[in-house]
């Protein structure tokens, strides 16, 4: 039920993506107010907007697989969409070997012979036990732990499969050893093959872009697309949520904040799967870093549905496959997405003085994966979301209850 007010609130809210989406929504489901939603793009759902061709749902940037460990999150989405069951695998082509990643006892004797694989394996389960997440680094950085064969697998996969993948991101192998350490890449001592190991995973059974639709269905909630923040008069709203680029709204008064960007090229093929994987990572060969297929997000229900009918006159489904080759490069404005934001202590101090002037602004909440300046998964983005929406609830029972009773003590403080 919709919190009483003697005022009917206007909020402006910038982003429809999933962080712009869930406020929307909970503005006008739970607080009962009006939401007017705007975005610069000509669709909704930002990055995780997508699309059929030719049968097959296509991910505009990349592959996008929700995974979270929340039960209220999980619930919270199954209101607005059905999800397919799937739990995403990746590989890595390394040394003309297609291996497991995140790496795994199977990505040992993918990559390499059985008796080295074995020795290794011995002795991992021996010093640490089955199920432990060990840390690679450990076996060059931590004398405890030396062991000639167990540095050696560090080593091999810091040469043949990291520093590959953080040359092709950064465009540098300049400090990459000390992020070898720094991010903590492991080796899952277990011979489950999954990219997550989240307690739900899927994805929405007609697409995110579907998803976000039906959550900004309300009737208190208008949705204007190809629409500038630049543009709207702010002045006849109550709140702003911004999940836009902060340095923007800030019309970059501080300096541009550095973000890291990719080129995604389509490609369709006669032919009835292309890998066999959702995604496979490419640490040193070609200079795309991923191909997606997107159809493996799909073929178990899909499959299903088929008539025999339709199976033996090969629909367009059995006969083709659309891959996405991914190329990172840098975010140039006008150009590209900005995508993955560089996390250094330039771009961390122009962020704090950002943070800063948004402090002074009264009723302007700053948020998502750009608001933020921070790398969020769906459901990262969706929790915080929903942990700022409680916060605004909050401050608006507060005012209410001042509404009602001018002598309460919440007047006086």
């Amino acid at each position: 039920m919709p919190l009483i007010s003697t005022k009917t609130k206007k909020n402006l809210v910038v982003g429809a993506g999933f962080s712009g989406a869930v406020m929307a929504e909970r503005l006008a489901s739970i607080l009962g107010e009006d939401v007017l939603v705007i975005d610069k793009a000509k669709n909704l759902a930002g990055l995780a907007f997508d699309y059929k061709e030719s049968g097959i749902n296509i991910h505009k940037t990349g592959s996008h697989i929700f995974h979270t460990n929340h039960d209220f999150i999980w619930k919270y989405l199954n209101r607005f969409s059905k999800f397919d069951i799937y739990s995403h695998k990746a590989k890595a082509f390394v040394e003309g070997h297609f291996i497991d990643i995140p790496l795994n006892l199977n990505s040992l004797y993918q990559i390499f012979p059985a008796s080295l694989a074995q020795k290794i394996e011995s002795k991992l389960l021996k010093k640490y036990g089955y199920g432990a997440v060990v840390p690679l680094s450990d076996f060059k950085t931590n004398p405890f732990f030396f062991d000639c064969d167990l540095e050696f697998l560090a080593g091999y996969v810091f040469q043949n499969i990291f520093e590959g993948i953080y040359k092709k991101r950064r465009n540098s192998i300049f400090d990459s050893r000390q992020a070898f350490v720094k991010e903590k890449v492991s080796i899952s001592l277990t011979k489950d093959d999954r990219f997550y190991k989240s307690k739900y995973q899927g994805l929405p059974a007609f697409g995110y872009t579907k998803l976000i639709e039906n959550m900004l269905s309300h009737k208190n909630i208008r949705v204007l697309l190809d629409t500038n923040f630049k543009t709207v008069d702010v002045e006849g709203f109550d709140r702003v949520f911004y999940t836009g680029p902060i340095d923007e709204f800030f019309n970059f008064k501080y300096g541009m904040l550095n973000y890291k960007s990719a080129v995604f090229e389509l490609e369709e093929l006669d032919v009835e799967k292309y890998q066999n994987s959702g995604v496979t990572v490419y640490p040193n060969n070609y200079d795309f870093i991923k191909i997606h297929e997107f159809k493996h997000f799909k073929i178990p229900h899909s499959e299903a549905l088929l008539t025999f009918q339709q199976k033996e006159a090969k629909t367009p489904w059995a006969q083709k496959t659309i891959i996405s080759k991914e190329y990172q490069t840098d975010f140039m404005p006008g150009k590209n997405e900005r995508l993955y934001p560089v996390l250094d202590e330039k771009n961390l101090k122009i962020l704090s003085q950002y943070k800063a002037e948004a402090k002074k602004l009264n009723n302007v909440y700053f948020f998502g994966r750009l608001g933020d300046f921070k790398y969020y998964s769906m459901d990262c983005a969706i929790k915080r979301a929903l942990e700022l929406f409680d916060a605004v609830k909050f401050k608006a029972a507060i005012e209410f209850c001042k509404e009602q009773n001018p002598e309460s003590v919440l007047n006086r403080v």
